[in-house]
């Protein structure tokens, strides 16, 4: 009976973070959601392109089921092909097929018991649990929200946790403009010493 609830509780955490990556979509038009916003190219659909590809990963192959989601860029020959959207991959595509990943990772999720076993083949065939699996995925997932966090502030200063709850002190521009800016004036002063 436990067992059932830690398996809630992981999934709900994973749930919450691909709520919160999502989110960070929301009102955006194709050049915001697609361009590069650190000299590594961090983008915004280029964190749920990837995100997809670990779920149908991790909660299909890891466990030998095919979660029927198909990971065309996955053939590709370039390093991080994952991370960006090319411009014939739709907006409407990338994310329908985000969504399709997440309800088919949730069959395995509700299907498995936590001690199921499965192997990792890109950590050297390590034996893991879905317990394990679970845990690894939320934290992935949720480095990825946090992640897309940065980068929407980046694009229009949209800032916050979720969309009922920011989990922040205040949405005012002033005040956060003041704060950024003694918050650079510490960091000078710490810097001359």
């Amino acid at each position: 009976m436990a067992s059932d609830g830690f398996k809630d509780d992981l999934h709900g955490y994973l749930r919450g973070a691909r709520d919160a990556l999502m989110w960070k979509l929301d009102g955006l038009g194709e050049y915001d959601l697609r361009r590069p916003l650190t000299p590594t190219g961090t983008n915004l659909l280029g964190l749920v392109k990837h995100s997809t590809g670990s779920h149908v990963r991790y909660l299909g192959e890891v466990f030998g089921r095919d979660l029927g989601v198909p990971l065309p860029w996955s053939s590709a020959s370039e390093p991080n092909v994952d991370l960006w959207a090319t411009p014939d991959e739709t907006t409407k595509d990338i994310v329908a097929r985000y969504r399709d990943a997440c309800s088919a990772g949730d069959a395995t999720i509700e299907e498995l018991d936590l001690d199921a076993a499965g192997r990792v083949p890109w950590w050297g065939d390590e034996v893991v649990t879905l317990h394990h699996v679970l845990a690894h995925l939320t934290s992935e997932t949720q480095r990825h929200a946090g992640h897309a966090d940065i980068v929407r502030e980046l694009i229009d200063g949209s800032a916050g946790l979720l969309p009922v709850m920011s989990n922040l002190p205040t949405d005012d521009s002033s005040w956060w403009a003041g704060r950024r800016q003694r918050i650079e004036d510490a960091a000078r002063k710490a810097a001359d010493g």
